[in-house]
């Protein structure tokens, strides 16, 4: 039986998990969520009601780093699955925690705000950047990529967050002084493989 991908168009966490899919040549079948109207048949096997949602021969993968993990090992033409592990788990530590965080309130502050009266989104911006950019940054300076000069599932895997973080305040994003973050960002959203996984489905209804 074909794989079956339960997955949300602009979620950082699907969107990466997408990316290693097709990476890795993994044929399946694409089932768009409506975030307000989730189908039974996924909370059936993933009662968290996340996604993405892998369900592959009774296996039901529900977090989208064990999807990637998964994929690559099915097939990893360009070794992207070869890294130094102590390395590759400190860069996503970062990122799916604190900046995660961060993100979300760079995003919606006035969520936050009405929670907080001390928030300040200033101090969000100075703190993400501190955290994850300017690391990304010095990266780059030695590699053209962030475990080096080769593509790894460490880029994938971080790439849909700074995008979503860029797009926030595009303006704002432009001034920052990150030229090497910002041509490795460009080169992903420019990237076949970005392009072929953001194709627009039907929302999946379930029968």
């Amino acid at each position: 039986m074909m794989p079956i991908l339960y997955s949300y168009r602009r979620c950082p966490y699907a969107m990466r998990a997408r990316m290693a899919l097709k990476y890795a040549g993994i044929e399946l079948e694409h089932r768009e969520i409506e975030l307000r109207n989730k189908p039974q048949s996924m909370l059936l096997v993933s009662p968290k009601g996340t996604v993405p949602v892998l369900c592959v021969d009774g296996l039901i993968l529900d977090q989208s780093l064990d999807i990637m993990r998964w994929a690559l090992q099915q097939s990893d033409p360009d070794h992207w699955g070869k890294v130094d592990e102590l390395i590759a788990q400190a860069w996503i530590e970062k990122n799916d925690g604190p900046f995660k965080v961060l993100l979300d309130q760079y995003k919606y502050p006035n969520r936050y705000s009405e929670q907080s009266p001390e928030f300040n989104p200033e101090l969000v911006l100075h703190a993400a950047i501190e955290l994850m950019l300017q690391p990304m940054e010095s990266a780059l300076q030695t590699g053209q990529y962030l475990m080096g000069n080769k593509l790894t599932w460490i880029d994938i895997a971080i790439f849909p967050f700074i995008r979503q973080f860029s797009m926030v305040n595009p303006q704002q994003f432009e001034g920052l002084p990150f030229s090497l973050v910002k041509q490795w960002l460009n080169h992903h959203i420019e990237s076949e493989l970005f392009h072929s996984v953001m194709h627009k489905h039907p929302s999946w209804i379930d029968e």
